[in-house]
């Protein structure tokens, strides 16, 4: 049924819960799988007087890498474990919804698992909700997890 799962995740306690969601379903249907994580661009505040140089955006940009590497590590473990075939990916400077929306498309995937923290009212306007900008946006099938 799902031949290629692509399974968000910001290695938070919480996304966890998605992907080992999404590495059971793939070991289930025997579907290979991407892991993807992203990471917003560097913040630049307009009108203030210090602004970033490129030592500060590199060194953003190589935290992230290795940030990104860290989530990875655990997820390539438990996917070795299962004996499922997985990819993983580190979008940078791009905002998570669009990142997974993009990546599900130009990978082939065909069902999209991640978390969501299940926010709503003021919280959910304030923080805003990837997993909510991904359900509105996606013509693939969206798995949340809580």
């Amino acid at each position: 049924m799902y031949s290629h799962i692509l399974i968000a995740t910001d290695g938070s306690e919480l996304a966890q819960k998605g992907v080992d969601h999404g590495l059971s379903l793939a070991k289930a249907l025997g579907s290979k799988v991407t892991v993807i994580t992203a990471t917003d661009p560097f913040p630049i505040i307009y009108g203030r007087k210090w602004q970033p140089g490129p030592q500060e955006a590199k060194r953003f940009e190589d935290e992230n890498r290795e940030a990104a590497n860290q989530i990875f590590s655990k997820v390539k473990a438990d996917a070795e474990k299962m004996g499922i075939p997985m990819e993983t990916l580190h979008i940078p400077n791009t905002a998570a919804a669009d990142a997974i929306l993009e990546t599900a498309t130009d990978h082939g995937c065909n069902l999209i698992v991640m978390s969501s923290h299940g926010r709503s009212g003021i919280a959910k306007m304030l923080l805003g909700s990837q997993a909510s900008k991904v359900v509105a946006s996606s013509s693939l099938p969206v798995l949340v997890v809580r």
